[in-house]
């Protein structure tokens, strides 16, 4: 699957999470968000970005369809992968968009959610992209 596929599909993946999201559901996302926040990011990279990328599985499982969580999971690599080439810069990128996430999807908008889902992830995608050019 492409890059811009994943990121497409992802945008789909929150939409549907949004529709069908219970409350629980959000709450392990907010979790989530809190836990990756108190962790240091400087000296721990490698492990605050892994909990910056299980969120996908959180909205995978949101949506009650176990494609739909497959496809979800499969951002968990990938994102997990382009946080640890951009590095600890990412880290309020990461959380702030996380935020803004959680902020849709407690307000019911699915389609800006989906937004900004898919802008935070081409975001990083290019933050990535530099990041290999300099290196």
């Amino acid at each position: 699957m492409t890059d811009e596929a994943l990121i497409l599909m992802q945008g789909t993946i929150v939409r549907a999470a949004c529709e069908r999201m219970e409350s629980a559901h959000l709450k392990a996302l907010a979790d989530s968000v809190q836990q990756a926040a108190c962790l240091p990011g400087r000296f721990a990279w490698d492990r605050k970005a892994a909990v910056h990328a299980e969120i996908f599985n959180i909205l995978g499982d949101a949506t009650g369809d176990p494609v739909l969580a497959r496809v979800a999971g499969l951002a968990v690599g990938w994102t997990h992968d382009l946080a640890l080439t951009v590095g600890p810069v990412a880290d309020s990128i990461i959380l702030n968009s996380r935020r803004r996430l959680l902020d849709c999807l407690a307000a019911r908008d699915a389609d800006g959610a989906a937004r900004e889902m898919e802008r935070h992830l081409s975001g990083l995608r290019f933050m990535g992209r530099l990041a290999q050019r300099c290196a």
